[in-house]
Formats: structure tokens, C-alpha cells, sequence
């Protein structure tokens, strides 16, 4: 979690955020909607070097599902197509119900992790998620009760406070997810990572988004200053400038950067390991 951990060679942990809810082929003809695609994205970014994968499930139309159901179908397809990631359902969303929102936690096994959302979000023109503290805890509360690891949603300081205040909740380290970007997330800016890094707690351990074209540089200063990262076409469709990535693209992309930067990046049993997950 700190720049001497980085000198040591901490390993990294890389979280691929293979297909979100928000965009879809319309923005990319390759996103990965169906069960299958969303499978054979994942097996790539396993090979890729990819521990986590950040799932979503998708309707036959290709608009989000909230529903056990098809999270079920991802699941077991993503679990046939792979050998050992860690799995992580996301519980955000927007204009579904408190109850939908709990769905993605109960599948059969239920997920090692899930994200939880720590307050309210505005992203895009249209697009706000409440996320009000009532929802939150109940969340939270049955992530416990099936032994899912929550990775706490920072998306803005005020995000911090709350999760902060919750931090002494946990026996095994806080995984807290830092985003930046537009809307109501963070103002994408090194700086700005620099400070949320300098005032955590020990024993937590963070992660980076940056979206767009903030992907690669977030990242990268992420992997400098002892923390993980995640990438992927949720967040980022573009390699470059105008030519469209792939999912392993990015995955390929944060591993070699990690290595060139003397981190390895963390099998699955390492993820395990350094987040204290219950296991597949």
C-alpha cells in the first residue's frame, strides 16, 4: 500500500471489468453481452494476467439484468471457461429497485466479492445511482452473511469518509476501489491520487480506476504507489486514440507495464492471500 511496498516488489493485483451496464455494441460491436462472450472474454484475460473479473450480466437485448438468474448464467459460464480467477459481481446500478440490487449476490456459490457502492453517483448526462445509506448497509449486511468481500466504491471524497467510518467493520483488510473520471467521481488528476493515498490507514489495500483516457495514466501511477488496478471495456474502450481495445488488450497492457515497473502480478492464490478471500 506504499511507495516502499512498490521498491519491494509487492505483487499487483489486476481486476478486469469485462462489459459494465452502461455502453453497448453500439459503442463497441465487440463488448461481450452474452454469456458466452462474456465467458471467452474472461478466459483471455485470465491468460492475460487478470485474478478478479468485475462481472455484469447483460439481457438477450443487451440493455443490464439485475436478476440471480442471469447472473447465474455468467457465472457458470465464466467458471466453465476458466481455471482459478476470483469472481466479483457488481451490485450498482441505476433505476432498479433495492431488491434487484441485492440479486447479484445469490448465486449458487454466491461470488468471492461484490462492489458496493459507497454513496451517490451522477455519471454520463442521465445516468445517477442514490445509492442511499440504507441500501448500502443492507448491502454490506448480506455480503457478510454469505462471505462476500465488499470492494468499497470510493467515487469522490465524501466516499471516503463514509467508508472510512466503517473501516473497524472489517477483520481482514479493506479492498477500497478509487475512481476517477467524470460526473461525480474524482477529478482525474495525479495529485489527487497522490493525497487519498497519503491519508489511508494501514492494512488497506487499494485499487484504481481511471476511466476513459485516464485508464493508462491512473494506472500506472497506481502500480507506483504500491496499489492494484483495474481495466477493462466498462471503463475504457480504447487502446489509443482512436483505435479500439480488446479487454485482453488492456489486461496484456497493465501486466507488462507492472513488470517493466518490477511488480509481479498476483495469481489468484496471491489475490487470495493478500485480500483474504473464503476461495472458489
Amino acid at each position: 500500500m506504499t511507495y516502499d511496498e512498490y521498491l519491494d516488489g509487492k505483487p499487483v493485483v489486476i481486476t478486469a471489468a469485462l462489459t459494465g451496464g452502461v455502453h453497448g455494441k453500439e459503442a463497441h460491436p465487440d463488448l461481450p453481452e452474452t454469456p458466452t462472450e462474456i465467458a471467452e472474454a474472461a478466459a483471455a484475460c485470465e491468460r492475460a494476467g487478470a485474478s478478479i473479473l468485475h462481472l455484469h450480466a447483460r439481457r438477450e437485448n443487451g440493455e443490464r439484468a439485475f436478476s440471480t438468474e442471469r447472473f447465474q448464467e455468467v457465472t457458470d459460464a465464466v467458471r466453465e471457461a476458466t481455471d482459478d480467477v476470483v469472481i466479483q459481481h457488481s451490485t450498482g446500478g441505476t433505476a432498479a429497485s433495492n431488491d434487484l440490487r441485492h440479486e447479484p449476490l445469490r448465486t449458487d456459490p454466491a461470488p468471492e466479492m461484490a462492489s458496493l457502492d459507497m454513496g451517490p453517483l451522477n455519471r454520463y448526462d442521465r445516468l445517477t445511482s442514490e445509492n442511499t445509506r440504507e441500501l448500502v448497509s443492507s448491502l454490506h449486511d448480506e455480503m457478510r452473511e454469505r462471505n462476500i468481500k465488499p470492494e468499497l466504491e470510493v467515487f469522490n471524497d465524501g466516499h471516503l469518509n463514509e467508508s472510512l467510518a466503517v473501516l473497524e467493520e472489517f477483520e481482514e483488510p479493506p479492498y477500497l476501489n478509487f475512481l476517477f473520471g467524470g460526473g461525480t467521481t474524482s477529478p482525474p488528476h495525479p495529485r489527487n491520487l497522490v493525497n487519498r493515498v497519503e491519508g489511508l490507514p494501514e492494512r488497506v489495500e487499494f485499487n484504481v480506476i481511471g476511466l476513459g483516457r485516464h485508464q493508462l495514466p491512473m494506472t500506472t501511477q497506481s502500480l507506483l504507489l504500491g496499489g492494484h488496478v483495474r481495466v477493462g471495456l466498462e471503463d475504457n474502450r480504447y487502446y489509443e486514440r482512436g483505435e479500439l481495445a480488446t479487454n485482453e488488450d488492456l489486461v496484456a497492457r497493465a501486466a507488462r507495464i507492472a513488470a517493466e515497473l518490477g511488480r509481479p502480478v498476483a495469481t489468484p492464490a496471491e489475490t487470495r492471500e493478500l485480500l483474504g478471500l473464503r476461495g472458489r
